[in-house]
């Protein structure tokens, strides 16, 4: 059990799980109904949506990559890992700000799916955040 807590391990289930988070921006769109709430606008709205929302996926995996592979070399404490590190807590931290200070309660308050989601992506982001600063106070 003591693996699984050492902060490498962490950071490597932190990139899966931020590859996953990418992923799961293929189906997000109709998970959510994008696909009915959009219909009622521009086509250059829906275009963009969908490109932000393939942007966004493409930016989750991007991030995940460098905690997956090149764990040691973000633990270093090498100018460009700290730098990383530093860059993926700043990310993170603000995305989970976002999470209770842009978006609000009524789009998940009395909705089960919306409010297991809201809690699902709070310790989501809450758990990224934590392992990035640890790991980034590690290399300091």
């Amino acid at each position: 059990m003591s693996g699984l807590l050492e902060l490498e391990t962490q950071l490597r289930l932190v990139g899966v799980a931020l590859l996953g988070m990418g992923a799961f921006h293929a189906v997000l769109p109709r998970l959510i109904g994008w696909p009915a709430d959009l219909a009622p606008t521009s086509l250059l709205t829906r275009q963009i949506a969908y490109a932000h929302t393939f942007f966004i996926g493409l930016t989750c995996v991007c991030l995940g990559l460098p905690p997956l592979l090149l764990t040691a070399d973000l633990l270093s404490g090498s100018r460009l890992g700290t730098a990383l590190l530093a860059g993926q807590t700043a990310f993170w931290a603000t995305r989970l700000v976002f999470e209770f200070a842009v978006f609000s309660p009524r789009i998940w308050r009395g909705d089960r799916f919306r409010t297991a989601g809201h809690i699902a992506l709070s310790i989501l982001w809450t758990w990224v955040t934590a392992i990035f600063a640890t790991a980034l106070l590690q290399a300091l």
